[in-house]
């Protein structure tokens, strides 16, 4: 293999601000921060995320369903007329 061909695979400590949960995974991303993890006192890279599987809806089960009748009811009072004209209804 080449040399330097290949990025550094390390543990990086990401942090979900949302969750405010830590996950330490293995990637190759890189970042300037360190921070030491609470766990076993060692210092790691450092990322922060927005959203991860701690915080995302469908992960965690609090998906909000959205109501259809509310945008089939729209639909029909802005497109009725022209859809009434053709008699499809």
């Amino acid at each position: 293999m080449k040399p330097d061909l290949h990025p550094d695979y390390r543990q990086v400590l990401f942090h979900d601000v949302t969750a405010n949960t830590y996950f330490l995974v293995g990637s190759t991303l890189k970042t300037d921060r360190t921070q030491v993890w609470e766990q076993d006192g060692k210092e790691y890279p450092y990322l922060t995320l927005d959203v991860s599987s701690a915080s995302h809806p469908f992960y965690t089960g609090k998906q909000k369903q959205v109501g259809s009748e509310g945008q089939v009811a729209r639909f029909g009072q802005r497109f009725g007329a022209f859809l009434g004209k053709q008699g499809v209804a």
